[in-house]
């Protein structure tokens, strides 16, 4: 957002990626990993009002 912030799409933002977050971590503990590492957060404008949060990693056992 340019020149200033906005409250609504931020907590929508962080909404999303805290769900994609823990739907890797359920993935990553169905293959009895104990850690994810290199984790990305990467966000697309599918089209006007819909966006995309994707996130990976790599699950190991530490």
């Amino acid at each position: 957002v340019v020149g200033g912030r906005a409250g609504a799409y931020e907590s929508k933002l962080k909404e999303a990626r805290d769900i994609a977050m823990e739907e890797m971590k359920t993935f990553a503990r169905q293959k009895n990993a104990n850690a994810i590492v290199g984790i990305d957060v990467d966000y697309e404008v599918v089209r006007e009002g819909m966006l995309m949060v994707a996130v990976s990693g790599t699950a190991v056992r530490i």
